[in-house]
């Protein structure tokens, strides 16, 4: 098959086959995309499964409909409605791109790709989706499922990351003119249904005569990946300390760096060899009990502390919240694990 087949017989599967998902246009339907449904979707998206995102952007464009709406919301509000989807750099960035592109754009997305690469929190992944779904501008998008079908379309042995330069080369010769956003969710839903990361279904696949690798039987080895360094576990300690009328401490955690900007409990420095560094002095208790969570590069051990405080205590690090103004929903999901770990603590007595 030469390029243009390949393109012609994607978008015919696309034509039938197109996933049907809550930010998506169909094909064919003259209906345009909506820049900020794309651009929402996206930067949820990454990191994260469909599965997971659907209910998230449903409740998002249910509440905050347009980037207007979004812009204009309070920080806590979004953090609290993200709450679960994890890497909250995303979450902050999320608000500045919204604030941008109404205060510098007067509410319109830009619609090329280098444009929207000068909008906070847009990397070239996010920009080439935005510009080619949205805009219909001819920018090759690279995903995890276009990676692989790229990888696997023209035998790409060498391992990732390195081989990325190539496989977006490919992606790049590929991408045509006209209906570009389709020919790229046509790749994304082939990587997704049917070019899946084990046991691909050849047989069913529009592109099988044209796959290099299938030719050469190494389908499902492909693409191959460098290996991965085992993540280091570092450990800490977490803060929950309750007021006698119910105030929980709390304290926003700085701007830059892991869960910045957050409501959070108080804790110590995460490290192999912590420092206990409780907010205010007290007899805090030792219940026995651990917060795991895992992030990118590491995993998390903070060992769980608690202390009752009296009306007049004033703590070092963060405020008491009052117990009527505190929703556990608001919290990131490392906080809300201490928090419930604390709970079952309290109810057990």
């Amino acid at each position: 098959m030469r390029e243009d087949q390949i393109g012609r017989a994607l978008l015919d599967w696309y034509d039938a086959h197109a996933r049907d998902l809550p930010w998506r246009v169909p094909p064919q339907s003259g209906e345009n995309a909506d820049p900020y449904r794309i651009w929402l979707s996206e930067i949820m998206l990454q990191q994260t499964t469909v599965v997971t995102v659907k209910a998230y952007f449903e409740r998002f464009t249910a509440r905050w409909p347009t980037v207007h709406a979004l812009a204009a919301e309070e920080d806590a509000e979004v953090m609290g409605e993200w709450a679960g989807l994890g890497y909250y750099a995303r979450a902050r960035n999320l608000l500045k791109c919204a604030r941008a592109v109404v205060a510098e754009h007067g509410g319109q997305f830009p619609q090329t790709e280098a444009q929207l690469l000068t909008l906070p929190g847009v990397g070239p992944y996010t920009a080439a989706a935005v510009a080619s779904i949205a805009f219909q501008q001819p920018a090759a998008v690279m995903d995890g499922n276009i990676e692989r079908v790229m990888a696997r379309l023209f035998a790409v042995d060498d391992p990732l990351p390195g081989s990325k330069p190539a496989l977006k080369e490919h992606a790049t010769r590929l991408t045509p003119m006209a209906r570009s956003g389709d020919h790229a969710q046509a790749l994304m839903d082939l990587g997704a249904t049917i070019c899946t990361p084990k046991s691909p279904a050849c047989g069913i696949c529009p592109l099988m005569r044209a796959c290099a690798a299938r030719k050469a039987g190494i389908a499902a080895e492909l693409p191959r990946k460098a290996p991965k360094k085992p993540k280091p576990t570092r450990q800490g300690y977490v803060y929950v300390a309750r007021r006698a009328d119910g105030a929980i401490l709390l304290e926003t955690r700085a701007e830059k760096g892991l869960l910045g900007g957050m409501l959070a409990f108080p804790t110590s420095d995460w490290s192999q060899t912590p420092t206990e560094a409780p907010p205010f002095a007290a007899d805090w208790h030792d219940p026995g009990l651990e917060v795991r969570h895992t992030f990118t590069h590491f995993h998390l051990r903070l060992a769980l502390r608690l202390a009752e405080a009296t009306l007049d205590t004033s703590p070092q690090r963060g405020e008491f919240m009052p117990r009527a103004l505190f929703k556990p929903s608001s919290l990131p999901t490392l906080m809300r694990k201490a928090y419930n770990l604390s709970e079952t603590r309290d109810d057990s007595g």
